[in-house]
């Protein structure tokens, strides 16, 4: 399998698991009576660095992670390793939605969210491929482009100039041979990274801090009881003091209180990634400056190299489920259009092979901004929502879980998305999945008007 992209496609293996090659991953857990103080549910970005910053508050509990599958296996492992401050949607929603203050507060949070990322990675000398070269925003039409300028206004007054760069057509063809893109912003204090050595890297860290790691351990009951909580596998019972839900896309399939399962729903986005380019081809596009790229549609297509000198590309459309059933690893129909909009940006690389493709579920949740909630008391905490763009955030939010967990009162813990009072999703899968396919069409509606001039 180490060698076949084929048969890694197959069993539903992203790039970076590929790359990756064999994994051995820790024992599940055993069959049997235990106890624990906190008990976490899901080993991707946000349970790994919750469970070690708990450990590092607090070295005498005894802190396990369950995690289904492998580490690796879910978003944390098969995302675009954008390391970035995009908060939910876009600014503009988050404005819309919540005003002012708090989008400037969750501004100010999403960079301190990269800043963690980028620190933990340095201090630790992790093996993630991290690359702090920021992140380009770019328009395609005309329409596009005014869009572009108000965000960049909006960005610049929210974080302040210095943090943000307006790049005219004449500008982006300096750094960039792809002529379709006609301005962008540069916000320099982005990286990128391969998200399944990090997830991996998070994995040895908290294992170093004390943290006990289970992989293949479905967890399949989660109760209270009249002293603690109580978290059931197939073969155990385990009792606790917190429990951390942190499965994310997954987590209506989640037992225990239904507010677990109504928080999100899972959509569906895909990526591809092109043979190796030579170095006379890197030339031709320039990209000297490896910066992430984001288009600013509504349903964005994200790029970037990769440390082997290849180019990601993925997003530009979704998919759903009407009984959220975790099953749409594969859509050749976007894995197809994909492949167009690489070959547009880059009429040189027209020749290039598509040499691996996949897909992955993010979280989503009707109002579009993320969130960290109580589930009946404070004894169940759970994250959901990142819509796609949680590299960063799922990080911070660890450690904000941590201060939670250890009943601080901190900046992290006051951020106004910790237990507040999000919109749930309808009852049933018809009405979540109704409600899925309406916001997505308003949102393709808006893509094709901002684009018939590309069309034309």
């Amino acid at each position: 399998m180490r060698n076949d992209p084929l048969v890694a496609m197959n069993q539903n293996q992203s790039f970076w698991q590929f790359k990756w090659g064999d994994y051995r991953p820790n024992k599940p857990f055993g069959s049997g009576r235990y106890s624990a103080d906190v008990v976490i549910i899901g080993g991707g970005y946000t349970g790994l660095t919750a469970a070690r910053e708990i450990k590092a508050d607090a070295p005498h509990k005894r802190v396990v992670v369950l995690e289904a599958r492998e580490i690796g296996f879910g978003a944390s492992g098969r995302n675009g390793g954008f390391n970035m401050t995009l908060f939910g949607l876009e600014p503009e929603v988050t404005l819309m939605r919540w005003g002012r203050q708090r989008t400037e507060q969750a501004q100010a949070y999403m960079q301190k969210a990269v800043a963690f990322v980028k620190d933990l990675i340095e201090d630790n000398n992790l093996d993630s491929d991290y690359e702090h070269t920021g992140m380009w925003r770019v328009a395609y039409s005309d329409k596009q482009r005014k869009r572009l300028e108000k965000t960049y206004s909006l960005l610049s007054e929210i974080s302040g100039r210095k943090s943000f760069e307006y790049l005219d057509a004449r500008a982006v063809a300096s750094k960039l041979s792809a002529p379709q893109m006609r301005a962008a912003i540069f916000e320099k204090e982005c990286g990128i990274l391969d998200p399944c050595k990090h997830v991996r890297e998070l994995k040895r860290l908290a294992m170093e801090c004390g943290v006990e790691i289970f992989e293949n351990t479905e967890v399949i009951g989660l109760s209270r009881t009249d002293t603690g909580l109580r978290v059931q596998t197939h073969d155990a019972n385990i009792t606790c003091e917190n429990v951390v839900v942190a499965t994310n896309a997954w987590s209506h399939q989640s037992p225990g209180p239904r507010k677990i399962r109504n928080r999100q729903s899972p959509v569906w986005t895909y990526q591809i990634v092109s043979e190796p380019l030579t170095s006379e081809e890197w030339q031709q596009i320039g990209w000297s400056g490896r910066m992430s790229i984001e288009d600013n549609r509504q349903f964005v297509h994200y790029m970037r190299v990769t440390k082997c000198g290849r180019i990601t590309i993925g997003g530009g459309d979704i998919e759903a489920d009407i009984g959220r059933r975790m099953h749409r690893w594969h859509s050749e129909q976007v894995w197809d259009r994909l492949e167009k909009h690489f070959r547009w940006l880059f009429p040189t690389l027209r020749h290039k092979k598509i040499a691996f493709k996949w897909g992955g579920a993010v979280s989503v949740n009707l109002d579009m901004t993320p969130e960290i909630s109580f589930i009946g008391d404070e004894r169940i905490i759970m994250a959901s929502g990142c819509i796609g763009h949680g590299v960063s955030l799922t990080q911070l939010n660890g450690r904000l879980i941590a201060d939670l967990i250890a009943g601080k009162d901190s900046p992290l813990t006051r951020f106004w998305i910790v237990n507040r009072r999000a919109v749930p999703m309808p009852p049933g899968n018809l009405l979540s999945y109704i409600g899925i396919k309406t916001i997505s069409s308003i949102l393709h509606g808006v893509d094709r008007y901002e684009e018939r001039e590309l069309r034309g």
